[in-house]
């Protein structure tokens, strides 16, 4: 095992700690801080294989397994005195977080294109971001859609489109390598384990559990494995004469290089419109179009058909709309 391996693995948990967790969650910004200077614990990660060791799935596994650790410690004597089952776990399971409020970021752009609309999600998880017309919205404070169960709350900066009304849906397609059933108890408990502990994390379960009873009682087609390979026959699902949209949210930085190129040629080739919503770094196309990069660090890249139009919050929760946003999506 080199050495440069363990350093590699404490740096990206350093990073995590004082990047991504430090204001979202506390608990998990410990953690991770204290997993970087654990020689014993990067070494356990070590041997996992590589995609994963990263801090979502270890704590991800910890919280379904055991509820979770409360300091550097329990997480120590945790990983290390139930060794198989931890990597058993993140071996097998794998980073599916679905975030029904990042629905809110889409609408802009579903209710814009022409109707009726046929949405096919690249690494669906268990579907929940396919159900943007059954959730209710507000966008500083004015109301999208009859209240739901599901009901989003985004602040907005910038020119950009508040929709007058929720898009009609005639089929829901999803892809994905361990597509998970919302009426599982057992894949429900792997949603739940993934929401991070922290300020937003009440709001977040209920949020969860909620779409999950929407989901559940009108599942979507779901397909099992690789977007790429996939996508053809998701299309040819879908009925004639609707819009077909393809989209994804928090999903291409998992897949290698060659396979993000390849996933995104094919939709370009596809008549389709295609929205992402994904970090910087993912799709450098994206961010060389961006009016500051720099800006777009620890944020989300909304863009339609290959053309950036908003700075979204990983979450949910915040728009803030890139100049031209709304001739775009007009267009």
């Amino acid at each position: 095992m080199a050495d440069d391996d363990l350093s590699r693995i404490a740096r990206g948990y350093r990073r995590f700690a004082e990047e991504d967790a430090v204001v979202a969650s506390p608990l998990y910004a410990v953690l991770a801080a204290g997993v970087a200077e654990d020689a014993d614990l990067l070494r356990f990660l070590a041997g996992l294989p590589a995609g994963r060791r990263q801090p979502m799935l270890l704590f991800a596994t910890l919280q379904y397994l055991f509820g979770g650790a409360s300091d550097p410690a329990e997480l120590h004597r945790l990983v290390l005195g139930e060794a198989e089952r931890v990597r058993a776990t993140m071996t097998e399971r794998a980073t599916q977080t679905n975030e029904p409020a990042r629905c809110a970021a889409l609408l802009p752009l579903l209710a814009g294109l022409p109707g009726p609309l046929a949405l096919v999600e690249a690494g669906a998880s268990a579907g929940l971001c396919l159900y943007p017309d059954r959730y209710s919205y507000e966008f500083d404070a004015r109301a999208v859609g009859p209240r739901r169960a599901v009901h989003l709350t985004t602040t907005t900066s910038g020119d950009g489109p508040v929709p007058d009304r929720l898009p009609e849906v005639v089929a829901r397609v999803g892809i994905d390598l361990h597509p998970l059933d919302p009426c599982d108890e057992d894949d429900r408990a792997w949603l739940r384990a993934l929401i991070w502990p922290g300020p937003a994390a009440t709001d977040r379960l209920a949020r969860l559990d909620a779409a999950t009873e929407i989901a559940g009682a009108d599942p979507a087609r779901m397909l099992q494995g690789d977007i790429v390979r996939r996508l053809p026959e998701a299309l040819a699902l879908v009925p004639e004469g609707s819009t077909v949209v393809v989209f994804h949210t928090a999903v291409l930085m998992y897949p290698p290089q060659e396979q993000r190129e390849a996933f995104v040629r094919l939709v370009r080739s596809s008549p389709v419109r295609w929205i992402a919503q994904e970090p910087t770094a993912v799709l450098p196309e994206l961010d060389a179009a961006l009016p500051d990069a720099q800006a777009a660090l620890g944020r989300f890249v909304l863009s339609l058909d290959g053309r950036p139009v908003a700075l979204t919050a990983p979450h949910g929760g915040r728009i803030d709309w890139l100049p031209g946003a709304r001739e775009i999506i007009a267009g």
